[in-house]
Protein backbone atom coordinates (compact mmCIF):
# COMPACT_ATOMS: atom_id res chain seq x y z
CA UNK A 1 0.00 0.00 0.00
CA UNK A 2 1.28 3.53 -0.73
CA UNK A 3 2.41 5.47 2.32
CA UNK A 4 0.15 8.26 3.57
CA UNK A 5 2.67 10.72 5.02
CA UNK A 6 1.49 14.33 4.82
CA UNK A 7 2.77 15.79 1.52
CA UNK A 8 5.27 18.63 1.79
CA UNK A 9 4.46 19.87 -1.70
CA UNK A 10 6.56 20.20 -4.84
CA UNK A 11 7.40 23.90 -4.60
CA UNK A 12 10.92 23.39 -3.23
CA UNK A 13 11.81 21.25 -6.26
CA UNK A 14 10.45 23.67 -8.88
CA UNK A 15 13.24 25.85 -10.33
CA UNK A 16 12.88 29.58 -9.79
CA UNK A 17 12.19 31.30 -13.10
CA UNK A 18 12.38 28.14 -15.24
CA UNK A 19 13.66 28.66 -18.76
CA UNK A 20 12.30 25.55 -20.48
CA UNK A 21 10.04 22.53 -20.14
CA UNK A 22 13.15 20.35 -20.27
CA UNK A 23 14.53 22.15 -17.22
CA UNK A 24 11.28 21.51 -15.37
CA UNK A 25 11.24 17.88 -16.43
CA UNK A 26 14.79 17.37 -15.20
CA UNK A 27 14.01 18.95 -11.84
CA UNK A 28 10.77 16.99 -11.46
CA UNK A 29 12.68 13.71 -11.71
CA UNK A 30 13.88 14.26 -8.14
CA UNK A 31 10.60 15.52 -6.69
CA UNK A 32 9.60 14.11 -3.29
CA UNK A 33 6.71 16.50 -2.71
CA UNK A 34 4.35 13.69 -1.69
CA UNK A 35 4.64 10.02 -0.75
CA UNK A 36 3.73 8.78 -4.23
CA UNK A 37 7.34 9.15 -5.39
CA UNK A 38 8.41 6.33 -3.08
CA UNK A 39 6.45 3.58 -4.85
CA UNK A 40 6.25 4.94 -8.41
CA UNK A 41 8.90 3.93 -10.92
CA UNK A 42 9.59 7.52 -11.95
CA UNK A 43 8.15 10.99 -12.40
CA UNK A 44 6.05 11.23 -15.56
CA UNK A 45 6.25 14.80 -16.82
CA UNK A 46 4.39 16.47 -19.67
CA UNK A 47 5.47 16.31 -23.29
CA UNK A 48 4.69 18.00 -26.58
CA UNK A 49 5.37 21.19 -28.46
CA UNK A 50 7.15 23.90 -26.44
CA UNK A 51 5.03 26.48 -28.29
CA UNK A 52 1.85 24.42 -28.07
CA UNK A 53 -1.40 26.19 -28.82
CA UNK A 54 -3.35 23.57 -26.88
CA UNK A 55 -2.60 22.09 -23.46
CA UNK A 56 -4.43 18.92 -22.43
CA UNK A 57 -4.42 18.13 -18.72
CA UNK A 58 -5.25 14.65 -17.47
CA UNK A 59 -5.30 13.00 -14.07
CA UNK A 60 -2.10 11.03 -13.41
CA UNK A 61 0.10 8.50 -15.21
CA UNK A 62 -1.11 4.92 -15.38
CA UNK A 63 0.85 1.69 -15.12
CA UNK A 64 2.25 1.83 -18.67
CA UNK A 65 3.10 5.52 -18.38
CA UNK A 66 4.86 4.91 -15.05
CA UNK A 67 7.07 2.27 -16.65
CA UNK A 68 7.85 4.24 -19.81
CA UNK A 69 8.13 7.69 -18.24
CA UNK A 70 5.79 9.32 -20.78
CA UNK A 71 2.19 10.54 -20.37
CA UNK A 72 -0.69 9.00 -22.32
CA UNK A 73 1.14 6.12 -23.98
CA UNK A 74 -1.16 3.35 -22.70
CA UNK A 75 -4.62 2.36 -23.99
CA UNK A 76 -6.24 5.64 -22.89
CA UNK A 77 -3.47 7.59 -24.61
CA UNK A 78 -3.94 5.75 -27.88
CA UNK A 79 -7.67 6.46 -27.74
CA UNK A 80 -7.01 10.12 -26.99
CA UNK A 81 -4.73 10.45 -30.01
CA UNK A 82 -7.47 9.03 -32.22
CA UNK A 83 -10.00 11.44 -30.73
CA UNK A 84 -7.67 14.42 -31.25
CA UNK A 85 -7.24 13.44 -34.90
CA UNK A 86 -10.98 12.89 -35.40
CA UNK A 87 -11.80 16.26 -33.84
CA UNK A 88 -9.61 18.25 -36.20
CA UNK A 89 -7.10 19.36 -33.59
CA UNK A 90 -3.53 19.39 -34.91
CA UNK A 91 -1.48 16.95 -32.79
CA UNK A 92 1.60 19.04 -33.57
CA UNK A 93 0.05 21.95 -31.64
CA UNK A 94 -0.59 19.91 -28.49
CA UNK A 95 1.20 19.60 -25.16
CA UNK A 96 -0.14 16.94 -22.81
CA UNK A 97 0.42 16.59 -19.10
CA UNK A 98 -1.19 15.41 -15.87
CA UNK A 99 -2.29 17.13 -12.70
CA UNK A 100 -0.33 14.55 -10.69
CA UNK A 101 3.05 13.35 -11.97
CA UNK A 102 3.42 10.04 -10.10
CA UNK A 103 1.36 6.85 -10.42
CA UNK A 104 -0.83 6.08 -7.41
CA UNK A 105 -1.73 2.43 -7.15
CA UNK A 106 -2.58 -0.48 -4.88
CA UNK A 107 -0.79 -3.81 -5.22
CA UNK A 108 -2.92 -6.92 -5.67
CA UNK A 109 -0.53 -9.81 -6.07
CA UNK A 110 1.68 -8.92 -9.00
CA UNK A 111 -0.78 -6.35 -10.37
CA UNK A 112 -0.73 -2.61 -9.71
CA UNK A 113 -4.30 -1.32 -9.57
CA UNK A 114 -4.92 2.35 -10.32
CA UNK A 115 -6.03 4.49 -7.37
CA UNK A 116 -7.35 8.01 -7.83
CA UNK A 117 -5.02 10.67 -6.45
CA UNK A 118 -6.43 12.48 -3.44
CA UNK A 119 -6.80 16.23 -2.83
CA UNK A 120 -3.48 16.29 -0.97
CA UNK A 121 -1.67 14.80 -3.99
CA UNK A 122 -3.31 17.29 -6.34
CA UNK A 123 -2.28 20.19 -4.10
CA UNK A 124 1.25 18.88 -3.62
CA UNK A 125 1.82 18.52 -7.37
CA UNK A 126 0.11 21.75 -8.41
CA UNK A 127 3.35 23.82 -8.55
CA UNK A 128 4.56 21.71 -11.48
CA UNK A 129 1.34 22.36 -13.40
CA UNK A 130 1.54 26.10 -12.70
CA UNK A 131 5.17 26.14 -13.87
CA UNK A 132 4.27 24.31 -17.09
CA UNK A 133 1.56 26.84 -17.86
CA UNK A 134 3.91 29.74 -17.16
CA UNK A 135 6.18 28.57 -19.98
CA UNK A 136 3.62 27.29 -22.47
CA UNK A 137 1.23 30.27 -22.67
CA UNK A 138 -1.35 28.26 -24.69
CA UNK A 139 -4.39 29.48 -26.59
CA UNK A 140 -6.66 26.71 -25.29
CA UNK A 141 -6.80 24.47 -22.23
CA UNK A 142 -8.57 21.09 -22.41
CA UNK A 143 -9.31 19.44 -19.07
CA UNK A 144 -9.64 15.66 -19.17
CA UNK A 145 -11.77 14.24 -16.39
CA UNK A 146 -12.74 14.97 -12.81
CA UNK A 147 -9.31 14.97 -11.15
CA UNK A 148 -7.85 17.45 -13.63
CA UNK A 149 -11.02 19.51 -13.31
CA UNK A 150 -10.70 19.72 -9.54
CA UNK A 151 -7.00 20.57 -9.85
CA UNK A 152 -7.66 23.51 -12.16
CA UNK A 153 -11.25 24.59 -11.49
CA UNK A 154 -11.69 23.70 -7.83
CA UNK A 155 -13.37 21.01 -5.71
CA UNK A 156 -16.90 21.82 -6.91
CA UNK A 157 -16.09 20.79 -10.48
CA UNK A 158 -18.35 18.10 -11.96
CA UNK A 159 -17.44 16.83 -15.41
CA UNK A 160 -21.00 15.68 -16.11
CA UNK A 161 -22.30 19.22 -15.57
CA UNK A 162 -19.52 21.29 -17.11
CA UNK A 163 -18.22 19.28 -20.06
CA UNK A 164 -18.33 20.40 -23.65
CA UNK A 165 -18.67 24.15 -23.20
CA UNK A 166 -16.10 26.88 -23.52
CA UNK A 167 -15.12 28.73 -20.36
CA UNK A 168 -12.93 31.81 -20.00
CA UNK A 169 -9.41 31.02 -18.86
CA UNK A 170 -7.90 31.83 -16.42
CA UNK A 171 -11.03 33.52 -15.07
CA UNK A 172 -12.66 30.12 -14.49
CA UNK A 173 -9.62 28.73 -12.63
CA UNK A 174 -9.81 28.18 -8.88
CA UNK A 175 -6.80 30.49 -8.49
CA UNK A 176 -6.68 32.61 -11.66
CA UNK A 177 -3.74 34.60 -10.30
CA UNK A 178 -1.57 31.50 -10.80
CA UNK A 179 -2.00 31.75 -14.57
CA UNK A 180 -0.97 35.22 -15.79
CA UNK A 181 -1.96 34.79 -19.42
CA UNK A 182 -4.13 36.66 -21.87
CA UNK A 183 -7.79 35.65 -21.72
CA UNK A 184 -8.22 32.40 -23.64
CA UNK A 185 -10.65 29.47 -23.53
CA UNK A 186 -10.82 26.29 -21.50
CA UNK A 187 -13.03 23.27 -22.03
CA UNK A 188 -13.63 20.20 -19.88
CA UNK A 189 -14.47 16.74 -21.15
CA UNK A 190 -14.28 13.15 -19.97
CA UNK A 191 -11.00 11.37 -19.51
CA UNK A 192 -10.33 8.88 -22.33
CA UNK A 193 -10.16 6.08 -19.75
CA UNK A 194 -13.87 6.72 -19.12
CA UNK A 195 -14.50 5.77 -22.75
CA UNK A 196 -12.65 2.49 -22.21
CA UNK A 197 -14.82 1.73 -19.17
CA UNK A 198 -18.11 2.75 -20.80
CA UNK A 199 -20.87 0.22 -21.50
CA UNK A 200 -21.25 1.73 -24.96
CA UNK A 201 -17.81 2.81 -26.10
CA UNK A 202 -19.05 4.10 -29.45
CA UNK A 203 -21.37 6.62 -27.83
CA UNK A 204 -18.82 7.61 -25.20
CA UNK A 205 -16.12 8.07 -27.83
CA UNK A 206 -18.44 10.15 -29.99
CA UNK A 207 -19.15 12.42 -27.04
CA UNK A 208 -15.44 12.91 -26.41
CA UNK A 209 -14.81 13.77 -30.05
CA UNK A 210 -17.76 16.19 -30.09
CA UNK A 211 -16.34 17.99 -27.05
CA UNK A 212 -12.92 18.23 -28.68
CA UNK A 213 -14.52 19.61 -31.85
CA UNK A 214 -15.96 22.46 -29.78
CA UNK A 215 -12.46 23.14 -28.49
CA UNK A 216 -10.93 22.96 -31.99
CA UNK A 217 -13.48 25.40 -33.34
CA UNK A 218 -12.40 28.01 -30.77
CA UNK A 219 -8.85 28.28 -32.10
CA UNK A 220 -8.12 31.28 -34.26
Amino acid sequence: MPRTDAPVGAQQWVPSGPRSIEQLKSAAAGCEGCELHADATQTVFGRGAANARVVLVGEQPGDVEDQKGLPFVGPAGRLLREAVDDSGLDAGDVYITNAVKHFRFERRGTRRIHQNPGPAHITACRPWLVAEFSLLQPELVIILGATAGRALLGPSFRVTQQRGRLMPWPASAQHPEDFPVAEINALATIHPSAVLRADNREIAYGGLVDDLKVAASSLK
